[in-house]
């Protein structure tokens, strides 16, 4: 039986796929651990969603993260064959975002994160979308990333605040809009 902790991370360094050791706090690393993080907010969106094409898709997004997490996590010119990214995964996202804005009332200005408990967390999701994908390119400036993870999670933030959206008409709750102070 393999242990959960294994100690060679006490002293602030981890290994990347490849064996190359760095520090915890590493762009790949901070990289990859929002990645994880989005996986878990997601893991709530998944059972929010009422729809089984949302929550049949969102368990495929897991896995597709966790794919995006494996090629973060391998070192520059590791040998190691990775599960891939395929255009077809970022079509997915862009043809389920289609039919759901075709349900939703047209959006006419920006709205304020909220509306039910539900929504509120798909828009956490979609802030720590945001966020990885700040990290991943961070990282592509300086390091090779597989071209197709930049575009997938900055769709995947798109629909996660459709997904947003659908909840709140989902609890039949309003969407808040931004109404500036000076306006």
């Amino acid at each position: 039986m393999m242990k959960i902790y294994t100690k060679t991370g006490d002293k602030g360094e981890t290994s990347l796929i490849g064996g190359v050791r760095v520090v915890k706090y590493h762009p790949r690393i901070e990289a990859y651990g929002t990645i994880d993080e989005l996986n878990s907010y997601l893991g709530y969106v998944q059972l929010s969603v009422a729809e089984e094409k949302d929550q049949k898709l969102i368990r495929e997004i897991q896995d597709r993260l966790f794919t995006i997490g494996s090629l973060l996590a391998s070192a520059p010119g590791s040998k190691m064959i990775l599960p891939d990214l395929k255009q077809t995964d970022i079509e997915a996202l862009e043809s389920r975002m289609d039919e759901l804005d075709a349900q939703l009332p047209e959006l006419k200005n920006f709205v304020l994160p909220g509306g039910s408990k539900d929504a509120a967390m798909a828009h956490v999701a979609r802030c720590v979308c945001r966020r990885a994908e700040r990290l991943i390119i961070e990282v592509s400036e300086k390091e090779t990333v597989d071209a197709l993870v930049i575009p997938y999670i900055n769709r995947l933030s798109d629909y996660l605040f459709v997904v947003a959206r659908k909840l709140v008409l989902e609890a039949e709750a309003e969407e808040i809009p931004w109404r500036p102070r000076n306006a």
